[in-house]
């Protein structure tokens, strides 16, 4: 079953057409990873996607959006607000609830983040913050996550963690990504962005990092 669709897509910023057209399909279950150079036109893809069916999908933008003044709790807790009414939510801004605390709690722990639980996101180092902005996407009540670069900050064996709950907890992925070795590793399907198109879609387990090296390679270098 399709999940995701696009079907001659195309973005512009002001004259300039940066992306497509293009169609793109994504399945149920699928674990799909985007890659191609800074620019190329991944995140805006990824902002297209997620225009089609905002109202069930986690998103993890590469700017991260936290609220940089608020806790690490109160950022993750974000991830929910849409399922809770106003007042609950003052509520919690105010003074959270206990069990909503120990829920954060159980998702901060396997992320190596509990001990900043009460600190403001702004005194966070970059990979801290990258895993704030998981954790709050895991919070989120989604089956479908679309991130941007969601590992980026991390190391290693930290990156691979991660990208490793994040395949696991969501049903469906479509995933930003520059390391080509963690894509392969990660995800079934590897869509190749270059010159705002699609020029690579193929099974993970058919590639190479070097079938993909391509797609970082400058218009003016290939020629």
């Amino acid at each position: 079953m399709t999940v995701l669709s696009l079907d001659a897509a195309h973005a512009s910023y002001g004259d300039k057409q940066v992306l497509g057209p293009l169609t793109i399909r994504v399945a149920q279950g699928e674990k799909v990873a985007l890659v191609g150079h800074s620019g190329a036109g991944k995140s805006t893809l990824l902002g297209l996607l997620f225009d089609k069916r905002r109202h069930d999908m986690a998103l993890m933008p590469q700017e991260l959006g936290l609220v940089q003044t608020l806790s690490v709790f109160h950022n993750v807790y974000m991830g929910r607000l849409a399922n809770r009414s106003t007042l609950y939510n003052l509520a919690n801004l105010v003074r959270p609830l206990r069990h909503e605390v120990a829920r954060v709690r159980d998702i901060l722990a396997p992320l190596d983040m509990l001990d900043k639980l009460w600190a403001p996101a702004g005194e966070l180092s970059g990979g801290q913050r990258q895993r704030t902005a998981v954790a709050r996407a895991l919070n989120q009540n989604a089956k479908v996550l679309l991130a941007d670069e969601p590992v980026s900050a991390l190391d290693g064996p930290r990156a691979e963690a991660i990208m490793l709950t994040l395949t696991q907890h969501f049903e469906t992925t479509v995933i930003a990504l520059h390391d080509v070795e963690l894509a392969l590793r990660h995800c079934d399907r590897i869509v190749g962005i270059k010159d705002g198109g699609i020029a690579l879609d193929q099974p993970s387990h058919r590639l190479r990092a070097d079938d993909l090296r391509f797609l970082y390679v400058a218009p003016s270098a290939a020629a």
